[in-house]
Order: C-alpha cells, then structure tokens, then sequence
C-alpha cells in the first residue's frame, strides 16, 4: 500500500510540474533565457524623426551577418534603469552646474515613466556614486545639492564605474547618461576601455555636450569625437548643446527617445565564447533607419544574456 501511495504522489507531483511548465508567459514579457540577447533599438524616418509602433515583422535581425529568428519582442515601453554622470570639475562651475542639476532633475521627475529607476553618479577627477538605485525626488535633490565644481575631468573612468551598477538593477533596459563640458584629462581608462566594456554590458549611452562657441581657460573643450564613438556604438546618441540654458531641451529629445524605443529579443547561436559578435537590425521599409548596439562579447557576465535562469 505504502508503494502505490508513493507511485501516485510521484505522478501527481509530474502532472503539476507539466501543467507549470505549460503556463502561458504574459503578453510582451521577457522571460531570462541562458541565450538570450536582447536589443533595444530606436528607429527613425528620413528626417530623423522618431517612429514608433512597428509590428514585429518590420525588423530583420542579423548576428554575425546572419539573419536570426526574432524571439521575443514588444513595442510597449519597457521601464528603463538609467545612470546619470554628471561632471562637476572646475568649468562647470557658477550657472553651469545650476542648470545641469535643473536639466537632471527635470530630466528624471518630469520626462521619464514613473516606473523607471534611477541612479547619480557625479565626477571630476574621480567618479563619486551620489544615490543608489531609488526614484525618490529627494534623495537626488539633496545629493545634487551639496555638489561644487572642482577638478579636472575623468568622464572614462566614470563611465566604467557605472557599468557594474547595472548588474544590481530592477529594470530590464539599462542606460548611461553622460553630462559634461570638457575632453577627459584625468582618467585611467580610454575610450577603447569604455567601448570594450560597453560591449559587455547591454547599456546603451547617450551624452549631452555643452560645447561653448567661446575659448575657455579652465580645462579642454569637449571631445565630440570621443563622445559620439562611445554613444553610437552602444546604439545611443551625442546631443550638442552650446549653452547649459540648453540642457533641458537636450535631455527631452532623449527622453522622447526612450519612450518610444523597442526591445528585441532573440536566441543566440553562439556558446560563451568569449569572443565578439557583430549585431544588426535592420528596418524592412527602406524609409527607416535603425540604431542598435552594433556587438556583443560573449561573456558570462553580460546581464544582457540574463544568463541566471531567472524570469524577468
């Protein structure tokens, strides 16, 4: 009797577990796969606008130059965790640095989703974390508060500093926002540093430069080269502005951007190789151009790969 008891546990216990795995996922979840990639991607028309509400089949995706079946995929806007990295050295001192905490602050409270998480980092010669993950409007305001201008810049070393934040975050699109006024003159990292770790991560980066039309004597002027290299590989963009009065308008067409962004997801061919694999996605209507991140390395410790088993 004992016996049948247990064959009759054991069979129901199998019947719950495949009725579990049966379950139907929500509509436009992303579920954490060991191999999946996932990309966010903004499409624009000819004139640069933005487009949003494509169907699924709009897009052709392609790893390594070759097309891959698109897995998962929304058009909804999904609630993004964004770093923000303020330079606070010596030429953003006075009303510049005034009008970059009111451009941050509107930028967070008033432009993004309510469900979005976000974070402050603010740097000089050496990055400082200024909140932890949070959306309280007050934590921000008080660490943004206390700043002063000093120092040189180390925009680099800060943007490596805010990478590993991403790995702790409750959202599933990850994004960096550079604030600054001046070419790096005191990091460690390079730009070749900060692309090759942006290629390990599934942060995209956007930059907002303040370029003034008059010589400065405090510190270089902004490297625009260096900025748009770090940003559009990610499959983010550089703003230019040539007065900080500018920054709000600057940081509205990004967050407009984030709004209207998709998520794509698809399954990789590839082990963790460790190597890197060129990505594409490509607009079927030729009226359209997409920006993605154009790569990855096939790391373990790419969040993008959500190679924990968990479900998001």
């Amino acid at each position: 009797m004992r016996g049948w008891f247990w064959v009759l546990i054991t069979a129901l216990a199998g019947v719950a577990l495949t009725a579990q795995g049966r379950a139907p996922a929500p509509a436009n979840t992303f579920r954490s796969r060991v191999d999946l990639i996932s990309v966010t991607a903004t499409v624009v028309d000819h004139d640069g606008r933005l487009v949003p509400g494509l169907p699924k089949d709009a897009f052709e995706l392609y790893e390594d130059g070759e097309r891959q079946a698109v897995a998962q995929f929304t058009n909804d806007r999904v609630p993004v965790s964004l770093a923000v990295l303020l330079d606070v050295s010596d030429s953003m001192y006075g009303q510049r640095l005034a009008d970059a905490r009111a451009a941050v602050e509107q930028f967070l409270f008033e432009l993004l989703d309510p469900a979005d998480e976000f974070c402050v980092l603010a740097f000089n010669h050496q990055p400082r974390l200024l909140t932890p993950w949070t959306q309280s409007q007050d934590v921000v305001r008080q660490a943004l508060a206390g700043l002063m201008p000093f120092g040189a810049t180390g925009m680099y070393d800060a943007v490596i500093t805010a990478l590993p934040l991403m790995e702790t975050r409750s959202r599933e699109r990850a994004a960096v926002l550079i604030i600054s006024d001046g070419a790096d003159t005191a990091s460690d990292s390079t730009v070749h540093d900060v692309r090759s770790a942006l290629l390990r991560s599934d942060s995209f980066a956007y930059a907002i430069a303040i370029d003034p039309p008059a010589r400065r004597a405090i510190n270089t002027g902004v490297n625009l080269s260096a900025l748009t290299d770090i940003t559009s590989g990610s499959g983010g963009s550089t703003e230019v502005v040539h007065d900080t009065a500018d920054l709000a308008e600057a940081g509205a067409r990004i967050a407009d951007e984030l709004n209207k962004q998709y998520l794509l997801g698809y399954v990789s061919p590839h082990a963790l190789d460790g190597k890197y694999h060129s990505i594409r996605v490509h607009a079927v209507d030729p009226a359209y151009r997409v920006r993605a991140r154009n790569g990855y390395v096939a790391s373990a410790a790419i969040p993008s790969q959500r190679r924990k088993g968990a479900e998001k």
